[in-house]
């Protein structure tokens, strides 16, 4: 017992008061620090979201948009801070933090010469943010692959297919990206009738059913502006392609589509136009003669034997 309370008498109390204490003091104004952050950055988060109602963005739009900026932001300040706490209690515990910091330094160059790609990810994620090409949400097709964009790291993008399967791109080698839901979608659609219905027969019930669904109270907010249809496309094998495009919110022209598909079905069956198939016709015939057997029967002139 007397070994133990020599052994804490030893130690330098006050010193030891004094460090603990300004530890706490430490730790008391990071997490100050957060929470004047927290705020600051919900307040910023509003004003950009009234920003982009003012400019007429669509709220979903603006959403995706401001939450994708703050999150990576937020990932910032907070790597930051920490790393500033940590040196901070180090020092104060009796750590030397001038040889970290020159050997993280050091370490930085080194790493830096042999991390050229993550340097390039990184600077890429950040302009893929600034130049607001994609955000959380959007659905995207990167270097052929499309899906739903559910990260946006300043490394990596992250999609996730309709298989659920998850792909993680880095930054740096997006060569393409296609955004199909930016500020607003279309579904772009391509009918085939036969040939001996009328076209203009087609199209005006293909107006009906757009106007039915503009006046629907599911499918009409979803729909910006009024339907196009751009008349007849192509003139195909067994059927003659008549092309349009209804402009919807993003992410809607799916469920759009597949509704103006279910009426169109039904408005061609109730008008009694045929929505035609590809068939071939095949004839029962005798088997071919030789060339010159058939030939000699139609000039009448008989074989040389």
């Amino acid at each position: 017992m007397t070994i133990l309370l020599d052994f804490f008498r030893d130690f330098d109390w006050p010193l030891i008061m004094t460090t603990v204490l300004r530890i706490l003091l430490v730790l008391v104004g990071a997490w100050i620090a957060l929470v004047v952050f927290k705020r600051t950055l919900k307040r910023i988060e509003n004003r950009l979201l009234r920003q982009g109602e003012a400019a007429g963005e669509p709220p979903s739009e603006s959403a995706k948009r401001v939450e994708t900026l703050i999150r990576l932001v937020r990932q910032a300040v907070h790597l930051a801070l920490w790393v500033t706490i940590t040196l901070v209690i180090l020092k104060e515990v009796g750590v030397e933090i001038a040889p970290l910091l020159a050997g993280a330094g050091i370490l930085g160059l080194a790493v830096g010469f042999g991390a050229q790609n993550l340097v390039r990810d990184v600077i890429a994620g950040f302009f893929f943010i600034l130049e607001n090409q994609v955000r959380v949400g959007d659905v995207a097709v990167i270097n052929g692959t499309g899906g739903l964009v559910e990260k946006i790291n300043f490394r990596t993008i992250v999609l996730r297919d309709q298989a659920g399967v998850v792909h993680v791109f880095p930054n740096g080698t997006v060569t393409t990206l296609s955004n199909m839901t930016h500020e607003w979608s279309a579904y772009v659609f391509e009918i085939g009738v036969a040939y001996k219905e009328s076209t203009d027969r087609v199209v005006e019930a293909l107006r009906e059913v757009c106007a039915g669904m503009r006046e629907d109270e599911t499918y009409g907010p979803l729909i910006l502006e009024e339907p196009e249809i751009f008349g007849v496309d192509k003139l195909d094998d067994s059927a003659v392609i008549i092309k349009g495009r209804i402009k919807t919110m993003p992410i809607r022209q799916w469920m759009v589509g597949r509704e103006f598909l279910r009426r169109v079905k039904y408005a061609f069956d109730e008008l009694g136009i045929e929505i035609p198939f590809p068939h071939r016709t095949i004839y029962a015939g005798e088997a071919s003669k030789a060339f010159t057997i058939e030939l000699h029967e139609r000039l009448a002139v008989p074989p040389v034997e």
